[in-house]
């Protein structure tokens, strides 16, 4: 399926998209997801559109989520960064992360908290690891040349990035 304007994407192509993804698998590979994305529209768990409005206060929070390859002595496939920011203060979350799986599962933790204003860092805080089996995770449902990343979170909702 070939989404040329994510903004009209109906519901009813995510799902369609989803199935398709559980049965057949993704093929996903870490360099396909490698970049940084910002949500362009939500599902809350079993919500039958999206939420426009937690959409565009994300995106007035500039959230993003940051995908890069990790450190080659690292244990992880990846890195990830999860952040929000207001005007020059920014949080953001770092972690390890990998592909397991056929569809597959973006698994994560995040082991770092930061607060920043601008380049000078606030804080600090090292996080506690997630309790076993309890690691937050993204279904992979697709991804494209062109700029966009499905995935349905651990909680049940689903997320459409774009690539900045």
């Amino acid at each position: 399926m070939v989404m040329s304007n994510l903004d009209q994407l109906s519901t009813n192509e995510v799902l369609a998209l989803e199935r398709t993804a559980a049965k057949q698998g993704t093929g996903l590979q870490a360099p396909a997801l490698i970049g940084r994305w910002s949500p362009r529209r939500l599902w809350s768990a079993g919500a039958p559109e999206p939420n426009t409005g937690q959409a565009k206060l994300l995106q007035l929070l500039r959230a993003e989520l940051k995908i890069a390859e990790a450190d080659p002595h690292a244990v992880a496939d990846l890195e990830l960064s999860n952040a929000v920011g207001v005007g020059p203060f920014s949080l953001r979350f770092t972690g390890p992360g990998w592909l397991q799986g056929r569809r597959p599962l973006l698994l994560f933790h995040f082991e770092h908290l930061s607060l920043s204003l601008g380049r000078l860092q606030l804080l600090h805080v090292n996080l506690p690891a997630p309790k076993p089996k309890r690691s937050p995770f993204f279904a992979l449902i697709g991804c494209s040349d062109d700029g966009w990343l499905l995935a349905r979170g651990r909680g049940g909702g689903l997320a459409l990035w774009q690539r900045d």
